[in-house]
Formats: structure tokens, C-alpha cells, sequence
């Protein structure tokens, strides 16, 4: 394909809303599968098993679709707005009707666009936002999207870290991209984690719970993100204070990146914003019912953890602020509903009233509790007393 008809798409393309728009030659990859073979030998993937299912497919893309011959490598920009006040903090992309919904409406029309101008069928191409067999942001770094940061996010100069990536798998041969290059990297290695951090390294200095435990490397059983919303089970104790006012997600290791200094706004084409979620109080939080819960998160993100993983969340953030205003809800949850409800709330109550306080209010409730889950928080603050 000429370089002429490549410009014409990726005007297309951009036109549909998507910010960046970049092609890589599809090849076998055979560095990022064996990383990714190395990061699940250590276990960092926690619970997600279906890492490893897949393991093949993310190193090889013509084992998720034959005959491919380009990755068109997708980027929408979700700003860079601070999430809130004082209340509980969300992730910024959180803050937006769920993007695998809204960018998957973008990523038909794309299809659409190729079948248009090279005369393919739907079987000639594939379209993932994070769902499927693709290492997005290993393609986006081929592609020159950006650089894969110490914080292991691509970094893009003129996006900073405020890019939901997607990926096309086609059929269709366009002319790549050049990735990023630095004179001080050997060819070859253009994709080198790192490339343009130079010595910083804030992002592993200000993680809260020391997630990345490399450049580049994130444990995830360590990671904010990975226990709100990942993880559904109890969140080890030891990670619980460094949670803080987190509950759902975490951009810290993002937002002290130094590049979001050149981060331009999104356009917002693909998205469709709910900063109304960053107004509710903690309270209202612990108060949800399965029905507020359902209308108040209705087509976002935040729906996956379900109002057990939510309120479990919130009774962490309510134990780390030390909010007092919380306290009559955290006893109510710590007597009633699902024991993983219970047992985080347990744990708040200690936080916020104190030892000997906690005892007192919550006495009816260990007389009569049987949960093993609920049964661990209070052996473990009597230990810890």
C-alpha cells in the first residue's frame, strides 16, 4: 500500500474519534512472549488465570488471526482531569460509561472503513479494546503510539498516560509506522521499556503499595487497581493502608509522570464522561442497595465488581480516612450481608473507633458469627491488641 492511501485511512480513521492512529507490521513477538511467560512464572498475574490461557496467542498474532499482516495500533484520550474532592478517589477512565462498550462502536466503523477501501471482509480483520488474545500496548510501542514507561504504561508525548489503546488485526498489508527511537538505544531495541524516562523514577517511588517492583514490572498482587477490582476475594491486610482513599482503580504511578506536562485534552469522540460519580460521599456508597447500586453504575466500568466488591472497597477507604460519619453504616455491614462484606467492615470499624471502642459495638455480632472469612478480622485484631 501506498504511503498516499495509508495517510487516507489514518485521516479516516482519526475521524471516527480515535486520537492516535498507528500501523505495525504483524509478526510472531517473540522478546514479549517470552517477558510475559517470565511474569507469570513469578505468579504476578494473582488471579488471572486467563493470562495464561492465552499465552501463545499474545506472542504470535496470526494465531489469532491467519494470514494477518498488519496491527493498526488505537489510541482514545480520556484527559487528564483530577478525579474528585475529598471523598473517595476513582480512576480517571473510571469516571466514563465503560470504554469497552462506547470504543467498541468505533471499532466497527473502522472495520467498516477498511472493508470499504480494500474490498475485505469481516473475516479479514479482528478488533480488540482490551478483551482479547493482544498485547496492545506491546503493538502500540511498535507502532510509535508511545513508549512503554517504568510504570509500564504506554507514554506518549503528545498524550502522556491518558490512552485507552485498541487493536486491529487485518489481513490488509499497510505500509508501519517507525516506532520511537533514542539515540542512547541500540537498533532493535526501540521498544525498550523505558526509552524516554531517562533516570526518573517517580512512578515506582509513588506507588503506594510498591507494585512495580521493576521498570516496567508490575506485580499485580500488589496493585491498587488489581485488588478494587480485580481480586474478589479479603485484600490482604498488609495492603490495605496504602489503598487509602482509593476505591476503584489507581493512577498514581500516572499521573506524577513527568510527560503528562505535554498531555493535550481528548476530544472525547468515543467517550461519554459520568463526573457525576465523583460526587458521591462516602456514605452513600456504604448505603447502596443491588438497585441504587444497578442505576447509579448502569453501563459503567465500575458494574464488574459488583456490590459486594464496591462496598468491600468503600469499608477500606472509610477505615484508612478514619471517618467517624461512616461508623454507624460499617457496623450495620459488619453484622449483615456477605461475609466479605463483614470482614472488611470489621476491619474499618477497628480503624475508625478504636480497639476498645470496635469491641463494644461489634460484641453482638461476634457472639453470634460463624463466618471463617468474618472470623480471621477478629482474631486478627486481637492479636494485633
Amino acid at each position: 500500500m501506498s504511503v498516499e492511501r495509508r495517510e487516507v485511512l489514518r485521516g479516516r480513521l482519526r475521524a471516527l474519534g480515535f486520537d492516535v492512529v498507528r500501523f505495525a507490521a504483524a509478526e510472531a513477538c517473540g522478546g514479549d512472549r517470552v517477558a510475559l511467560e517470565a511474569w507469570l512464572r513469578e505468579g504476578m498475574h494473582g488471579e488471572m488465570a486467563w493470562m495464561e490461557r492465552t499465552v501463545e496467542k499474545r506472542g504470535d498474532p496470526s494465531r489469532v488471526l491467519p494470514g494477518v499482516k498488519t496491527v493498526v495500533a488505537l489510541g482514545v484520550n480520556y484527559g487528564a482531569r483530577e478525579s474528585g474532592g475529598g471523598g473517595p478517589v476513582w480512576a480517571r477512565y473510571a469516571l466514563h460509561e465503560d470504554y469497552h462498550d462506547t470504543m467498541k462502536a468505533g471499532l466497527a466503523a473502522a472495520g467498516r472503513v477498511l472493508e470499504e477501501m480494500f474490498g475485505v471482509s469481516g473475516e479479514d480483520y479482528r478488533y480488540y479494546v482490551d478483551t482479547g488474545p493482544v498485547l496492545e500496548r506491546n503493538w502500540a510501542a511498535r507502532a510509535g503510539v508511545g513508549f512503554v514507561g517504568k510504570n509500564a504504561m504506554v507514554i506518549s508525548r503528545e498524550h502522556g498516560n491518558w490512552l485507552f489503546l485498541a487493536a486491529i488485526l487485518t489481513r490488509v498489508e499497510i505500509e508501519p509506522d517507525e516506532p520511537l527511537r533514542n539515540r542512547a538505544v541500540a537498533a532493535g531495541e526501540e521498544g525498550a521499556v523505558g526509552l524516554l524516562c531517562g533516570k526518573c523514577t517517580r512512578c515506582m517511588d509513588a506507588c503506594p503499595t510498591q507494585a512495580l517492583v521493576r521498570p516496567g514490572v508490575v506485580d499485580s498482587r500488589r496493585c491498587v487497581s488489581y485488588q478494587t477490582i480485580e481480586n474478589r476475594g479479603v485484600i490482604p491486610r498488609e495492603l490495605r493502608a496504602g489503598i487509602g482513599r482509593r476505591i476503584y482503580g489507581c493512577d498514581v504511578c500516572a499521573e506524577v509522570c513527568p510527560w503528562n506536562r505535554f498531555a493535550q485534552d481528548g476530544r472525547g469522540v468515543l467517550l461519554v464522561a459520568r463526573r457525576e460519580l465523583a460526587e458521591l460521599t462516602l456514605r452513600e456508597i456504604l448505603q447502596l442497595t443491588p438497585e441504587r447500586f444497578a442505576a447509579v453504575f448502569r453501563r459503567t466500568a465500575i458494574k464488574r465488581v459488583k456490590l459486594a466488591g464496591l462496598l468491600r472497597n468503600a469499608c477500606v477507604v472509610a477505615g484508612n480516612a478514619r471517618d467517624e460519619s461512616a461508623l454507624p453504616e460499617l457496623v450495620r455491614l459488619a453484622g449483615e450481608g456477605r461475609p466479605l462484606v463483614r470482614a472488611h467492615a470489621v476491619w474499618a470499624v477497628f480503624r475508625v473507633a478504636g480497639a476498645e471502642a470496635a469491641w463494644k459495638l461489634l460484641g453482638e455480632a461476634l457472639e453470634r458469627e460463624t463466618d471463617e472469612m468474618v472470623l480471621a478480622e477478629y482474631r486478627a485484631e486481637e492479636r494485633a491488641g
